[in-house]
């Protein structure tokens, strides 16, 4: 879980790295959620069948959803003001996907705060380099910069 820390220190955050999350198991329950949801149904992450024809050898996690799991996994790792209002995605900044995820395997993200700014008063723009790993996969699966905004009371 997310620790909660004063205003004042979250400046000194910068060059944190925390410790990684818990795994969260990618079902074909949650790619197909996610199809749904998205309306990409292409065959490689919904056909057990003809992706299993593939030099995947076998359904994977669409990239977006698993770059949408960066919200989940900051929860349970870094950091939360105290009187935090509210907290916003602000953007992502060099987002990559470097290796597929196969459904049934397992991810867990890494993080480390490179920049703590505040924007405007009571704004604080907090930039985090994120890894997904994958389970027993030596490349990770995304690499990316995500923006985050505490706003404070």
């Amino acid at each position: 879980m997310a620790e909660t820390i004063a205003v004042s220190q979250l400046p000194e955050l910068v060059g944190k790295e925390y410790a990684p999350t818990d795994w969260l198991e990618i079902t074909q329950e949650r790619v197909d959620q996610f199809a749904d949801a998205t309306n990409d149904h292409q065959f490689i992450h919904v056909d057990t069948e003809k992706a299993g024809q593939t030099p995947f050898g076998g359904t994977i996690a669409h990239g977006y959803l698993t770059m949408s799991l960066l919200s989940y996994f900051s929860m349970q790792s870094g950091v939360l003001p105290e009187g935090l209002v509210m907290a916003v995605n602000y953007g992502s900044d060099k987002v990559r996907y470097l290796a597929p995820v196969p459904v049934g395997k397992r991810v867990r993200a890494h993080m480390k705060i490179t920049d703590v700014s505040e924007k405007n008063p009571g704004q604080w723009l907090i930039r985090t380099a994120v890894t997904i790993e994958i389970e027993a996969v030596e490349t990770p699966a995304l690499v990316a910069e995500i923006l985050g905004l505490f706003i404070v009371a």
